[in-house]
């Protein structure tokens, strides 16, 4: 195994902080719009429909706005590989999100002006995500990699202090003065955040785009589909069904339909590159196949994901249609005081916070000293797991709420410390080992197809909504004696439970390699590591 024979000692560098302040006024800006969004427009922008379709139709923009943001990061992440770097990728398209928050504040009152917002947030926001986490992995080499976790796990605590008080603030902001000044004080953090990002211009590493390689992944997966054989029957077979996926796309819609088309490509042809990936020897240096062979591995992990997301994102919807109806007004040691049902929101950030800490001071070390390795692959499988217990304990407090049971909003803390847990166990984690694991020429490309993950997750949300519309769906729910929004939350835990041990599974049979910068600025050679 190729591995440095000293440990690394390096010291932090010091432009770490431009990054982690740009991303903590970032996620502050992104989170004040997105945590108060589904309100806004159930209260405000849909009015014109009847109102017992605005519920749905507020959760379908969304979910849609959702699998833009992270179906963007695709594009990001292509500019910067090839093309711009990572800095000028993110600088520029930070002002296209600038832009969007603007027309968000602007056009509160018109439908197509607000969505034009909406599109280019998605565009500016997902476009950087999947680059300014792997730009903070381009500041480390091999000298103080092993200071890179803190950094991980202080830029993930950033994102959480600003969606904090974004969460707490902006549903006030809203009640209290209305959508232009809630969704201008997001736009004017955005703006700030583009600031402090430019002003440490000259400090950081920049790792320069790569130049183009006759190796690359997409050229050593054409030759091994480029001659006839069973993964290239299976990858036309993903071709047409694509195709079949978007003709759909009137029945579906365009979002559904376009989703599933990218999903079936992903998935089939992956697996018939893998399939055939052999044939690709000899005309590719090995160490390029064994590169691509390390990404499809990677897109199996991420795959796995994608249910979490799917439970993850429904607490800024389908949690607050819930919160919408229970009781929000709270006492504490006799003093009583009352929340919205968006701020409820703010509890997921805190919790993350204490979480984070608490992990790798207390249950990490108290772990290791019993004999369980909390490896970034365990700690992923159990965090979909606390996922799964998170949609069983809504769904008990929607099945009481039916029943006629008044329920405090209190009650919704349980759910979210469970699906907090689970949170900073994938996520988290899942930053480190999306960069960790990518070669060094797909860095930005590996991240965003981590966030494509986000996308799909969205998707199957999507999917579940618009089956429930479904006359013969709509029976079986009616017969199981629960609600529709009752059975789709234990729809959901059993999903996420399947996709526990689907993932715990295929971690037992995955090899971690080190793909961190060396310190001549080439990748790090990979080694492989003990089964997790």
């Amino acid at each position: 195994m190729n591995q440095p024979t000293t440990p690394a000692s390096g010291r932090m560098p010091r432009q770490i902080p431009y990054i982690i302040a740009n991303e903590g006024c970032e996620r502050f800006s992104f989170y004040g719009m997105r945590n108060i969004l589904t309100p806004f427009l159930i209260s405000t922008l849909l009015l014109f429909l009847p109102e017992s379709e605005r519920t749905g139709e507020a959760k379908h923009v969304f979910h849609t706005f959702v699998i833009g943001v992270y179906f963007f990061p695709l594009l990001g992440g292509w500019l910067a590989d090839r093309f711009f770097g990572k800095y000028n990728t993110v600088f520029w398209l930070s002002l296209v999100y600038c832009a969007g928050h603007a027309c968000l504040a602007i056009f509160e009152d018109n439908v197509n002006g607000f969505y034009l917002g909406l599109g280019l947030i998605a565009l500016g926001s997902g476009g950087i995500k999947p680059l300014v986490s792997s730009f903070v992995g381009d500041q480390f080499d091999q000298t103080n990699k092993d200071k890179a976790k803190i950094v991980f796990d202080a830029f993930y605590w950033i994102i959480n202090f600003g969606s904090f008080f974004a969460s707490l603030l902006m549903p006030l902001f809203l009640k209290n003065y209305g959508p232009a000044v809630a969704f201008g004080i997001p736009g004017i953090m955005m703006f700030v955040a583009t600031m402090v990002f430019w002003s440490g211009k000259k400090k950081y590493v920049h790792v320069p785009p790569a130049a183009p390689n006759p190796h690359s992944f997409s050229r050593v997966s054409r030759t091994a589909l480029s001659t006839n054989g069973a993964g290239r029957t299976v990858a036309m077979v993903g071709l047409f069904g694509a195709i079949a996926s978007l003709l759909m796309s009137p029945s579906w819609g365009f979002v559904i339909a376009a989703c599933t088309a990218l999903v079936l490509l992903l998935a089939f042809v992956g697996m018939g590159i893998s399939m055939q990936l052999e044939r690709a020897r000899g005309h590719h240096p090995d160490d390029a196949v064994d590169g691509v062979r390390a990404v499809l591995r990677i897109l199996v992990v991420f795959a796995l994901v994608t249910p979490f997301w799917s439970l993850f994102d429904q607490k800024a919807s389908t949690w607050i249609v819930q919160a919408n109806s229970m009781i929000t007004t709270f006492s504490v040691f006799g003093n009583e005081f009352t929340l919205l049902p968006a701020q409820m929101q703010a509890l997921n950030p805190l919790l993350v916070m204490l979480l984070i800490p608490f992990n790798n001071l207390v249950l990490f070390p108290m772990l290791e000293k019993i004999g369980i390795r909390p490896t970034p692959l365990r700690r992923m499988t159990s965090g979909i797991a606390f996922s799964a217990l998170s949609w069983l304990a809504i769904g008990a407090i929607q099945v009481s709420m039916d029943a006629g049971t008044p329920t405090s909003m209190a009650w919704q803390i349980l759910p979210y410390a469970l699906l907090t847990m689970g949170e900073v166990l994938v996520s988290a984690t899942g930053l480190e080992f999306a960069y960790s694991q990518a070669p060094a020429s797909m860095k930005g490309a590996i991240m965003a197809l981590w966030s494509l993950a986000v996308t799909v997750g969205n998707l199957w949300v999507l999917v579940v909504n618009a089956a429930v519309k479904n006359d013969t769906v709509m029976n079986s729910i009616a017969g199981s004696g629960l609600s529709v929004i009752a059975f789709q939350m234990f729809f959901f835990a059993g999903f996420a439970a399947l996709a526990a041990v689907a993932f715990g599974l295929y971690a037992k049979r995955y090899r971690m390699v080190d793909h961190y910068r060396s310190l001549d600025g080439a990748k790090a050679p990979a080694s492989a590591s003990a089964k997790v």
